[in-house]
């Protein structure tokens, strides 16, 4: 029989959560170099609805056809539209990108975001999603991957696994999720705990089909069809996904 759910405080499932998934994970490290802020606001936005193969093919054409982003905004949507289909809904991500750039340019007087780095948080997500095309877990990125503050970037996957865990009482909204979490997270363990769900969104918590035979917090999990979902995986399944998360995790 199953452990039961445990019932606690959502700080402290939270913590112990984030503790089971780095014993199985490994504590995960960001790099000494950040990348600068604002070519992180464009990759991000090429990551939007698609695959991180995708994502990174499209922002790498990009950077390839236009090595400043200056060369980019004086460029027509068409050709922009050409250089970044690889991560595709290139016809709504075009226009985008062309207009945070000349936006950019506009506040701060050249395409640099680095003045960011002397606001605060709050102060940093508000002038960024004020600009078209740029939501909460988009500004997040930036604060997290550029910036390096202890932030914890919500997308639908990671939205879908907090849901499950019942850490987000908002099964719709990943902005709402964004603000739940933001008072649960542990003091310096937003990088961890987004990647590391990430990795385990990937290989066991997927969105069809979840292994949870092999889910190092499944007692913790309140969505409602584990039990089911347990008895129709194989061993030989299972086995074949933790190869995959092993994978993962060491790169």
């Amino acid at each position: 029989m199953p452990p039961p759910v445990t019932v606690s405080s959502p700080k402290a499932k939270t913590r112990r959560i984030v503790r089971a998934l780095e014993k199985a994970l490994g504590v995960p490290r960001q790099a000494g170099s950040l990348p600068p802020p604002l070519d992180m606001l464009v990759a991000t936005v090429l990551s939007q609805n698609t695959n991180d193969k995708n994502s990174h093919r499209a922002y790498t054409s990009l950077r390839q056809k236009f090595p400043r982003w200056e060369l980019v905004a004086a460029s027509s949507p068409g050709t922009i539209r050409s250089a970044i289909r690889a991560g595709g809904m290139a016809n709504q991500k075009a226009p985008r990108i062309l207009n945070i750039l000349n936006e950019v340019r506009k506040r701060y007087g050249r395409f640099d975001l680095s003045t960011l780095t002397l606001r605060s948080n709050e102060e940093i997500i508000a002038e960024l999603t004020d600009l078209n095309g740029v939501g909460p877990k988009t500004a997040a990125c930036v604060l997290l991957f550029s910036l390096g503050r202890d932030v914890f970037p919500v997308d639908t996957h990671v939205h879908r696994i907090c849901s499950r865990l019942g850490l987000s009482p908002y099964p719709g909204s990943p902005e709402k999720t964004f603000d739940t979490m933001r008072r649960l997270i542990p003091r310096g363990k937003g990088y961890s705990f987004h990647t590391n769900l990430i990795r385990f969104g990937r290989t066991i918590c997927r969105s069809n089909r979840p292994v949870c035979n092999e889910c190092p917090v499944y007692a913790e999990c309140l969505y409602p069809g584990k039990r089911s979902v347990m008895r129709k995986r194989s061993k030989s399944s299972a086995d074949n996904n933790f190869m995959l998360l092993d994978n993962v995790a060491s790169t």
